[in-house]
C-alpha cells in the first residue's frame, strides 16, 4: 500500500479510502491511486483489512433461486447499491427450504459478513436463534413483518427489518381485477407453493369470497417449480377438470405465459373466452400475444432499500441492534389485454 500511495502521490490512508470506499475520495485521487495499483499488480489483502478495521467488507445476502428472474432483479439491486460503498455480497442459495437457508447462513456467518440480507420471514426456530444472535445488521426482503410480532419467528420482540410488500394485498388486487370485470368462474393455478406464493393465494380467495365467486374446486395447485411448459401443461389440466372457468390466475409470469402459448395452439380466444393474470410482470409479460394483466413487483427497488438500510447499521456500529423498520414498496396492478 506504501509503494501505491508514493506512486499515486497520496497517502497510505488515501489509498486505504480510495479501496475501502471509493466514494470517499475525489475521482482524479481514485483514478491515480486505481492506476498505480494496476501498474504495481497490488490487490488489497481482505483478511488484513478485516484484522485491521474488524470488518470484512461483505454481505451475506440468501435467495432460494438463481433462476427465477425475481431473485435476480432483487441482487441487481442489492450489487448496484453495496459497490459504491466498498462491500461484497455473497450469494448464498437455499433452494427454497428453510432448514437449507438455515445450514446456508451458517456457512456464510463463518466468514463473518458486515451484514446479512434474507428473503422472506418462513425461518427454522434455528435461524431465528442464529439471526437474534448477531451484533451485526439484517434484512428481510421480498415480505412485510405481519402483526404480534409474528415475523421474529412468534417469539414477540418485533426486532426485524423487512422490505417488500404485501404479497396478500397483491393477490386480492387480481381476484378483484377478475371478478369486477364479470368473470364468475375463477380459477387459480399455483407452482413452488413457497410462503409468498401462498400469501398472494389466500388474497385471491379473499377477493372471491367477497365476491361471492370463490370454488375451491377450481384450484389446481403443485409443488413443482414454475416454467413456462408447467403453465402450458396445467392450464390443459385446469380446463379438462373444469371446462366452463372463464378467467384463470397464475401465481407467476412465467405459468401465466406458458397458458397463453397453449391457448394459442388450442385455439382458445383470450380473452373473449378465458381471461388470464400473471403475477411479478417479468420480462416479456407486455409482449405476450394479447399482452398479459399481471401484477408490478418491484424487485430491484426492494434489492436497493435493502442494501441502503443495511449499509445505514453497518456504517453506524455504535447502533449494534438497528430500530425495527417496515418499507413497504407496495405493487401495480398492470392491467392488459389478456382480461
Amino acid at each position: 500500500m506504501a509503494d501505491v500511495a508514493a506512486a499515486a502521490g497520496v497517502s497510505a490512508m488515501t489509498v486505504s479510502r480510495a479501496l475501502r470506499r471509493p466514494d470517499s475520495v475525489s475521482a482524479e485521487v481514485r483514478a491515480r491511486v486505481e492506476e498505480a495499483s494496476r501498474r504495481l499488480g497490488f490487490v488489497p489483502s481482505r483478511v488484513a483489512s478485516a484484522l485491521a478495521s474488524a470488518r470484512t467488507m461483505t454481505v451475506a445476502v440468501l435467495i432460494p433461486s438463481l433462476t427465477n428472474a425475481v431473485f435476480i432483479d432483487l441482487l441487481a439491486g442489492v450489487q448496484e447499491t453495496l459497490s459504491p460503498h466498498g462491500y461484497q455480497p455473497l450469494i448464498g442459495v437455499t433452494g427454497y427450504g428453510p432448514e437449507a437457508e438455515e445450514r446456508v447462513l451458517r456457512a456464510q456467518l463463518a466468514h463473518d459478513p458486515d451484514g446479512v440480507i434474507l428473503t422472506g420471514l418462513d425461518h427454522t426456530p434455528g435461524t431465528w436463534d442464529l439471526l437474534r444472535s448477531l451484533t451485526v445488521p439484517v434484512v428481510h426482503t421480498m415480505d412485510l413483518t405481519t402483526e404480534g410480532g409474528l415475523g421474529d419467528g412468534g417469539h414477540g420482540d418485533g426486532g426485524v427489518r423487512t422490505v417488500g410488500f404485501s404479497q396478500f394485498d397483491a393477490g386480492y388486487a387480481i381476484g378483484a381485477h377478475l371478478a369486477e370485470r364479470g368473470r364468475r368462474r375463477i380459477g387459480l393455478i399455483a407452482g413452488q407453493l413457497d410462503p409468498r406464493t401462498r400469501q398472494r393465494c389466500d388474497g385471491w380467495r379473499q377477493a372471491l369470497r367477497d365476491a361471492g365467486r370463490h370454488d375451491p374446486d377450481r384450484e389446481l395447485l403443485v409443488p413443482d417449480a414454475t416454467s413456462v411448459a408447467l403453465g402450458a401443461e396445467l392450464l390443459e389440466r385446469a380446463l379438462a377438470a373444469h371446462p366452463d372457468t372463464d378467467a384463470l390466475f397464475l401465481c407467476n409470469d412465467d405459468l401465466a405465459q406458458g397458458a397463453l402459448f397453449q391457448c394459442a395452439r388450442l385455439g382458445i380466444p383470450v380473452p373473449e373466452r378465458l381471461a388470464v393474470a400473471g403475477f411479478n410482470d417479468l420480462a416479456g409479460a407486455a409482449w405476450t400475444v394479447p399482452p398479459l394483466t399481471t401484477v408490478a413487483t418491484p424487485r430491484r427497488a426492494i434489492g436497493v432499500e435493502a442494501a441502503r438500510l443495511l449499509i445505514a447499521g453497518m456504517e453506524d456500529r455504535a447502533q449494534s441492534r438497528p430500530e425495527p423498520r417496515c418499507v413497504d414498496l407496495g405493487f401495480r396492478l398492470m392491467v392488459r389485454e389478456t382480461t
